[in-house]
């Protein structure tokens, strides 16, 4: 038996640099600059209220359509043994898209969010089809660490390209730039070209095992395709250990986005700056990378459930501190901790999940756990906002998070270390 210390393969790493290659879109684009300079430059004609309105219907039908086709595309990818060619073209429509951001002229916010939205439909469509590959590069021993290694290498490379982004908009004549606009819009092509180049290696590195014999028409492995989703809906009885863990992922994992998404409103509400919030999240990033690999290895000497446990009860921790949170020195207090657990308790999520599915439908299994973490998300944030609205105490919306923490940290409990089919 081959030790569990062995090195990666090539194509391990080659899988792992999507991570690297993709974050910057989540970084410079969804969480960092695109919100802001949507509201200032390209939405400037439109009140606050409407910008915001724009931005966040876009988000949510693009996270509609994800989620409710992620099933469909997996088992589509699995019927044709296509995993790696879904991959490589959802990321070229949102490397196209990101890099358009750059030509898109001023006042001009419905092609701005028309092209935002296609750039997220290629970073999450191609995300379902990345995680599902995750079997194909590793060895069930090397999972933790594989998956951990993406999740870091995301933190890392999305944070190095944001950071020199930042630099560029801070600092703008040192780069030959007139104006803040101008090192914005290149800021996308970077993101674009970034995505581009990077993404290179998996498609030449990352190779699926065939297991179908001759070409199959269209017509067939579109039929396939239904057919073997139906018999796994069916079916998914069989799966009992990846069902409960899918309810699990889906009440704790809501509550990890919300603290993501909510936030800059939080930093908003105690007066930070925006100067201020894109240091909190390149502190996020830059802590994230180390401490996720650091996951992965606690994760193979204690086992998946030990490690997920640790990082929830430390999500739970931190609503109730920000609770009573009211200046910056917490803030950034609450930034550091989050860092230290975002990327490990999503590192191992996928990899606890892979051992909990039958590998020859490893895209299609992905679609459901995609569609559970695209789905997740709306809870949250309404939970959160509708509460502290009625009762007009924004800390009784952030412990309302709880009620999403406890009962997921309880069925995650409830699932075997093992499959038992």
């Amino acid at each position: 038996m081959e030790p569990a210390s062995k090195k990666l393969n090539k194509s391990a790493w080659s899988w792992a640099l999507y991570d690297w290659a993709n974050s910057a879109f989540a970084t410079t684009v969804m969480a960092g600059f695109f919100p802001i300079f949507f509201k200032s430059y390209w939405a400037s004609d439109l009140t606050d209220a409407e910008s915001t309105f724009a931005i966040g219907s876009v988000n949510s039908l693009v996270g509609l359509l994800i989620a409710f086709s992620a099933p469909v595309l997996g088992a589509l990818a699995d019927a044709g043994d296509s995993k790696r060619k879904f991959l490589f073209s959802f990321a070229f429509f949102g490397v196209i898209a990101t890099g358009y951001l750059f030509f898109i002229p001023e006042s001009s916010w419905k092609l701005a969010v028309t092209f935002y939205g296609i750039g997220v439909i290629g970073f999450s469509g191609g995300n379902i089809f990345y995680d599902s590959l995750l079997v194909t590069v590793s060895e069930e021993k090397e999972r933790n660490r594989t998956s951990a290694l993406g999740f870091s290498l995301g933190y890392l490379g999305g944070g190095i390209l944001f950071f020199i982004n930042v630099i560029m908009f801070l600092y703008p004549h040192l780069f030959g730039f007139k104006e803040q606009t101008e090192t914005v819009l290149w800021s996308f092509m970077t993101v674009a070209l970034w995505w581009f180049i990077f993404s290179i290696p998996i498609y030449l590195n990352v190779k699926e095992p065939i297991q179908n014999t001759g070409k199959n028409p269209i017509g067939a492995v579109v039929s396939k395709a239904f057919g073997n989703l139906l018999n796994t809906t069916r079916s998914i009885k069989k799966y009992k250990s990846a069902v409960i863990f899918l309810l699990a992922y889906f009440l704790y994992m809501d509550g990890v986005d919300t603290i993501i998404r909510m936030a800059t409103s939080y930093g908003s509400d105690i007066g930070l700056s925006a100067t201020s919030m894109i240091q909190a999240l390149l502190l996020t990033q830059f802590i994230g990378f180390p401490s996720t690999l650091v996951f992965g290895y606690y994760a193979d000497k204690y086992g998946y459930k030990y490690s997920l446990s640790f990082a929830i009860i430390v999500y739970i921790t931190v609503v109730l501190f920000s609770s009573q949170m009211d200046t910056a020195t917490e803030f950034y207090i609450v930034a550091c901790v989050v860092g230290l657990v975002q990327g490990g308790v999503q590192a191992i999520s996928r990899s606890f999940f892979s051992t909990l599915i039958p590998s020859n439908k490893a895209a299609e299994f992905f679609g459901f756990y995609n569609f559970i973490g695209k789905s997740s998300v709306f809870i949250g944030p309404f939970m959160v906002s509708g509460i502290a609205l009625i009762s007009g105490r924004p800390s009784y919306g952030i412990l309302s998070l709880l009620i999403l923490f406890i009962p997921g940290l309880i069925l995650l409990w409830m699932v075997p270390d093992k499959n038992l089919d």
